[in-house]
């Protein structure tokens, strides 16, 4: 790391600390030249590879553009977003990998705005899955009317498990 004010090669690390995300390190560092002081931060680059394989900064700013489109005129707002762009970098970021594929980046979109949204996520899906017809749009839409079947179903019996239950035990009052 190069000094800032007299451009020596080398610096030694005075202290570190994490952010409050936990998402980069801020190190207080001294140059050994000129004796004063400055900081730096270190963060993890994510790249992307686009689909013709121009390679870019990960950008959560473009996450939440292109959902923005697929949930317009849908009760979505900025903060919800913000949060859906988070949870996916936050996922991406769970699988190690520095480069990740455009596809792949639209693919773990889908199950944080599946429950933000199923008709932004209908929108959504209908590119990123590649639906050619209405089939596939059918198909997709029978895929969340069983899954709400199945919750409603589960309710129901949470429901009447926790019903309390009289019993007689045999005695006239």
């Amino acid at each position: 790391m190069y000094c800032p004010f007299c451009r020596h090669p080398d610096s030694r690390v005075v202290d570190s600390r994490t952010s409050d995300d936990g998402s980069s390190i801020r190190r207080r560092r001294q140059c050994p030249e000129c004796g004063r002081r400055f900081s730096t931060t270190e963060t993890a680059s994510l790249s992307v590879i686009k689909r013709n394989g121009v390679i870019e900064p990960f950008s959560r700013e473009k996450i939440v553009s292109g959902v923005r489109k697929a949930c317009q005129g849908r009760p979505v707002t900025d903060t919800d977003l913000a949060l859906l762009a988070q949870r996916v970098e936050e996922s991406i970021r769970q699988g190690g990998a520095s480069q990740v594929e455009a596809n792949d980046i639209g693919l773990a979109i889908l199950p944080p705005l599946r429950e933000l949204d199923e008709v932004a996520y209908l929108r959504f899906a209908s590119v990123y899955q590649g639906f050619d017809s209405l089939e596939d749009f059918e198909q997709a839409i029978d895929v969340l009317r069983s899954e709400h079947a199945a919750a409603a179903s589960a309710d129901a019996n949470d429901e009447t498990d926790s019903t309390p239950v009289a019993r007689s035990t045999g005695a006239a009052s």
